[in-house]
């Protein structure tokens, strides 16, 4: 298409050619850039467990919750904008597509400014609502602020990024990521082995890192001379865009917002056994976002490539790419799950040396992650539902089962059966599995039969 190759183009049509070629083509570069991205937090994890100790670690793992509270609720207003964006893309409406944009990231500045402020201010009030045990509070209290105050950087490259995923364009997005998680796991080691700044010093390498990618995503937005091009003079709110965009965003937002928030319930029954239960809770989650990196991905895929085509009015080639794209998250997570099950132990190591930690790390690994292979079809699917502009369906299966459903498990088997390690950290599983059987049935009996009657 001629309009799309004025110079050398970075966007993908998503809307004809090989389906599954063009979802590979897609999600390879997204799942890299994922990866990376949670090297950040990985790599702070890793330095701090091997060269400050067990309650640092400890730290910097229970903070992981708080923060998810605030970034996926900005998550879902770049769903948001990246449904519609994408949804304009495919339709070819130039004009509009440019608003979208323009009106994105003015919103985004403003979300900085109320992000940190509220993130600053909770810090105390969240972790002692979590019971974070004392010898623990002081260092993630230390790192959560200062990880506040600089979360700006990661809120702009991600809706950046979100705007040319929109388009197709994951690739520089990637190369981005490659270059500030190695400055990451260089300011970590400097500031920490160098400088001996402690757990401080993993929280600025990763601020300064993240801000790094936010300053070459605005300048490839601004630079750019393709159809995507922010252009600063026509900056502002258009407020029937930012409703259309919040009306797809806000309901996905919601969902992680209090998903979160459950999660920090179940952060606190782990904190319940101690500095060794909650760094083996930790060393296993960041396993787990791992393995949560194809599903993230093909989410991702499936939001833009259905957006394209529901955009573009092909209803039947949207269905098909949202069945190709599970089967496809299904496949890569089912393998990366069962190689973390039989190399538990040597992938628990890399974080710490101490054997309870281990023993705690390797039992929440094999008990939970082959069940992931049903939250790929959860997440997947959702993905595919907000690229229709249909987010109230999913937020409120997701609600249900992630926050109700995985709430009163809980409290029932700890209260009425036995409150132990593993029993907690089962309640993940009891989620996603009631999720997938009522999402997929949610999905054929709304949405199939109309794609059928068209």
């Amino acid at each position: 298409m001629a309009w799309m190759r004025g110079g050398r183009s970075a966007t993908r049509d998503m809307t004809s050619g090989s389906i599954i070629k063009q979802i590979v083509l897609f999600s390879l570069p997204l799942m890299l850039g994922n990866v990376f991205q949670m090297l950040y937090n990985t790599v702070d994890s890793v330095v701090v467990g091997n060269y400050v100790g067990k309650e640092a670690l400890a730290a910097v793992g229970s903070t992981t919750m708080i923060v998810n509270m605030l970034v996926f609720f900005f998550n879902g207003f770049s769903v948001g904008a990246g449904v519609l964006i994408a949804q304009r893309f495919g339709a070819r409406d130039m004009e509009r597509l440019h608003t979208a944009i323009e009106t994105t990231m003015a919103m985004t500045f403003v979300l900085c400014g109320a992000f940190t402020l509220i993130g600053v201010f909770s810090v105390r009030p969240m972790l002692r609502f979590m019971n974070t045990p004392e010898d623990v509070f002081e260092g993630a209290v230390s790192y959560l602020t200062i990880y506040f105050f600089g979360i700006s950087g990661l809120l702009v490259y991600n809706i950046g990024s979100g705007i040319l995923r929109a388009v197709g364009d994951t690739t520089r997005p990637l190369m981005f990521l490659i270059l500030t998680s190695l400055l990451n796991i260089a300011l970590d080691l400097l500031f920490v082995l160098g400088f001996h700044m402690g757990i401080e010093g993993v929280a600025y390498a990763t601020i300064l890192s993240q801000l790094v990618s936010a300053v070459l995503t605005l300048r490839l937005l601004t630079a750019t001379k393709d159809i995507y091009r922010l252009t600063w003079r026509d900056l502002r709110i258009d407020g029937p865009v930012l409703r259309r965009i919040f009306a797809v965003g806000l309901p996905a937002g919601i969902q992680s917002v209090i998903t979160g928030f459950s999660n920090i319930f179940v952060q606190s029954y782990i904190n319940f056994f101690g500095s060794s239960c909650m760094a083996g809770w930790s060393c296993y989650n960041k396993l787990d976002g791992f393995i949560m990196l194809p599903m993230q991905s093909t989410a991702m895929a499936a939001t833009t490539f259905v957006s394209q085509n529901i955009g573009a009015n092909q209803p039947e080639r949207a269905h098909r790419g949202t069945r190709d794209t599970i089967l496809l998250s299904v496949g890569i997570t089912g393998a990366i799950a069962v190689a973390l099950v039989i190399f538990a132990a040597p992938a628990i190591r890399l974080f710490t040396k101490d054997s309870s930690v281990i023993e705690y790390g390797v039992l929440f690994m094999r008990a939970n992650t082959l069940f992931l292979m049903a939250n790929a079809v959860n997440h997947t699917l959702a993905g595919a539902l907000r690229g229709r502009g249909d987010s109230r369906g999913p937020m409120l299966i997701m609600l249900g089962c992630f926050v109700a459903v995985r709430q009163v498990y809980l409290f029932v088997v700890t209260r009425f059966i036995a409150n132990t390690p593993l029993l907690v950290g089962l309640g993940y599983p009891v989620g996603w599995m009631t999720c997938c059987v009522i999402e997929v049935s949610y999905y054929f009996v709304k949405w199939r039969g109309k794609v059928r009657s068209t």
